[in-house]
């Protein structure tokens, strides 16, 4: 949640305003509390639209026909303005996870859970079609767990028979995945049957953890929506299996309404229990409510007159619900996962009544890569303060900063964030191949240029990628370096090459292409070993590849297997080159190795804050945070700085009384494409598939216990 801004009001018909919930094409929503102390989401039109008479009227049939629904199991309006200066349209706050959040954090539901969910969604789809409505975007994300049973959420774009839906660029009718047939081969009609399949898409998703038409692709997605059995695999209970099966039958009439599955549905529903839910459910929606006990009460609201500028490296954290409020808004804006907001960047902010230039980070900030991803963060924000300082800057630029935790569904909810903000100019981010090849396609949608600096996998899902800039040499490209330092000598004339699953798909590609290329770079050879994944004991794969006269090691694969290599490795009279790739390099590989860590190497994309070429960065660095660059910051200050450039380069001319002309994001990504940007760890410039060009990498070596930067990785010679 943001804070109020100065522009923004006090209160809204009777609400006194908390704080900014998000803000969309058409309007902002607000966090607000009504006189009473009941807690609303309020969407606020915003006044170019509210003074069009059409988008009035549409604006007024989405209102009316959202108050029509009457369900316990629905989110509720609780007021609304159309006629005035201002409209706005209230609905009640619901604290608690998406169903989306729930299956990804604590897995698939049981089949009685299952049914208590879509006998009590039946209910809310009843209500809603005999309204005269159809909901048209029924899916896990739309529905919200509480302590007392789920709510259907997100009327935006439902629509009435005989109505028009309100639409906005934020809006897509339906969402690929959980689109009934007609929706997806293109019918513009979408009846109640449309509702029901959808729902069958979502209890599926619910009882096995994944669509039931599989994920990627837009494109692909809606033909197997079409022609496809859907996937039910981990469905055992065949009651529960056979009615799924009748809810996504392909023609409409075949499947149930929604009234008869609340009758052919025979678990009981919860009357205000929880225990339908799994133990770990429950805990979770346990946390999103006790957070509202965090918020304001009902005191005048102070909105300062300048806001307050933390210090770098500082951030604002939601007071409530941790990462995962959800809250509803029936005028359209159904705002969903919030992430941890920073966009007051200390250096820089628009102007009064001017829109913001941001530059977003999507990072890991608090997950299992929270260092890199905290480092790339710094970088940027780096980046943009040395601009800002400049006296001759056209513009002022902002950092607004995303945590996707690492998470796919939540990287995929900060990319939509990010792509919905039109202030956003460009992301860096995010941190790994996971998160960047779930958000690739949200990206591409919107055009929004993203430019990744250590996501590193050589080919992603998604078909299109057109934004997306890879701004690092993928693990494959690193194979060069690593053959050449392994065996550019005179001792070295057989690579062993050791391949750990448990390392994942950049472990495979590294070892594979190191394999592959030996041959054609040098006139050395290779004695491959690929070892399945949780192999605890690796003296017998060390000794076999000794055997077969491996003069030099590289280990592909994890920190805890590169350990283990090191310490089989040192039992032996080995002492010849060894080396392990990036991934593994860090204080598990130290602690665990201890002294068998000595002398192993590290090719490594990102370059160390000790190189004569990133000496000032370092400097500044350190007087910002009080310590010297981890690891990646180099890099996101280095692209951040090539975006700077070419949101310069565009906005030399004017947009109207002598401002800069702010750059469109299809322009944009032309202009990154064509660059050559000359940073502190190399030089960027992509290739027609914005892949960067060339290969340069770095070497680390353990030294005494401690890892030192050697210096550039030697490259191949044309």
């Amino acid at each position: 949640m943001e804070k109020l801004r100065p522009s923004d009001p006090a209160r809204i018909g009777g609400h006194r305003l908390l704080g900014r919930l998000g803000a969309g094409g058409m309007g902002v929503v607000y966090l607000g509390r009504a006189d009473t102390g009941a807690l609303a989401a309020i969407k606020v039109i915003l006044p170019e639209f509210a003074g069009d008479h059409d988008f009035r009227t549409r604006f007024r049939r989405e209102v009316e026909a959202a108050r029509r629904v009457n369900s316990p199991w629905a989110v509720p309006v609780t007021g609304a303005e159309t006629e005035g200066e201002q409209p706005w349209l209230a609905t009640a706050f619901v604290p608690g996870p998406a169903l989306s959040e729930a299956v990804a954090r604590c897995g698939p539901l049981p089949a009685r859970s299952v049914r208590v969910l879509g006998r009590l969604l039946a209910r809310a789809l009843n209500a809603v079609h005999e309204a005269g409505l159809v909901h048209r975007d029924v899916k896990p994300g739309n529905v919200l767990l509480t302590v007392d049973g789920p709510r259907l959420i997100d009327f935006g774009i439902a629509r009435a028979a005989d109505a028009t839906a309100l639409t906005a660029t934020d809006l897509v009718v339906g969402t690929p995945g959980f689109l009934s047939p007609e929706q997806a081969g293109g019918g513009s009609e979408a009846g109640p049957p449309s509702d029901v399949f959808s729902l069958g898409c979502l209890l599926a998703y619910a009882a096995t953890g994944r669509p039931p038409f599989g994920s990627g692709a837009v494109d692909a997605l809606l033909y197997r929506t079409v022609h496809d059995v859907p996937d039910l695999e981990g469905v055992e209970d065949p009651e529960l299996h056979a009615l799924l099966t009748e809810l996504l039958a392909k023609n409409p009439m075949a499947r149930p309404t929604a009234a008869e599955l609340d009758t052919r549905m025979a678990e009981d529903v919860p009357h205000g229990s929880i225990d339908w839910l799994p133990e770990d459910v429950v805990a979770l929606i346990a946390d999103r409510s006790t957070g509202m006990l965090a918020l304001p009460d009902i005191d005048p609201t102070t909105v300062p007159e300048t806001p307050p500028q933390p210090g770098p490296g500082r951030r604002r954290v939601l007071l409530f619900a941790g990462a995962g409020v959800v809250v509803a808004a029936g005028g359209g804006l159904g705002l969903r996962e919030w992430l941890r907001d920073d966009d007051e960047d200390a250096t820089g902010s628009a102007a009064p009544g001017e829109r913001a230039w941001v530059i977003g980070v999507q990072a890991d900030l608090s997950g299992p890569q929270s260092a890199a991803g905290r480092a790339q963060e710094r970088g940027v924000r780096l980046a943009v303060q040395r601009f800002n300082s400049r006296k001759d800057k056209p513009f002022a630029l902002t950092v607004k900063a995303l945590d996707d935790r690492g998470e796919a569904a939540r990287a995929v909810q900060a990319a939509e964030r990010f792509c919905r903000d039109r202030d956003v100019l460009a992301v860096v981010g995010p941190t790994g191949d996971r998160t960047t090849d779930a958000v690739l396609t949200t990206y591409d949608e919107a055009m929004l240029p993203v430019l990744t600096v250590s996501s590193l996998q050589l080919a992603y899902a998604a078909r299109s990628k057109k934004p997306f800039f890879q701004a690092a040499p993928y693990d494959a490209a690193l194979a060069a370096p690593i053959i050449n330092r392994l065996l550019l000598r005179p001792d070295v004339e057989r690579l062993g090459v050791l391949l750990d699953r448990a390392g994942g798909q950049s472990a495979y590609q590294s070892g594979y292409a190191t394999n592959l290329l030996t041959g054609e770079l040098t006139t050395g050879t290779t004695y491959p070993r690929v070892i399945p994944a949780g192999t605890q004991n690796l003296k017998p794969v060390v000794e076999d590849m000794l055997a077969h006269s491996s003069d030099a090691f590289y280990y592909a694969g994890d920190a805890v297997g590169a350990a283990r290599t090191a310490r089989a490795l040192a039992a032996t009279s080995f002492k010849g080159p060894r080396m392990a790739m990036h991934t593994a390099m860090g204080a598990t590989f130290l602690e665990e190795a201890g002294e068998a860590a000595e002398n192993w190497e590290f090719t490594a994309p990102f370059t160390d804050a000790e190189a004569p070429a990133a000496k000032e960065f370092a400097a500044a660095h350190r007087a910002a945070y009080r310590t010297g660059p981890a690891h990646w910051a180099a890099e996101a200050y280095d692209v951040a700085g090539l975006v700077i450039e070419a949101v310069t380069a565009l906005a030399r001319g004017t947009g109207g009384a002598g401002r800069p002309k702010r750059p469109a994001r299809a322009a944009l990504v032309k202009q990154i494409a064509a660059s050559s940007y000359q940073g502190v760890s190399r030089t960027y410039t992509f290739d027609e598939d914005h892949r960067l060009k060339g290969a340069d990498a770095y070497l680390y070596g353990v030294r005494d216990g401690r890892y030192v930067f050697l210096g550039d990785a030697p490259k191949t010679k044309a």
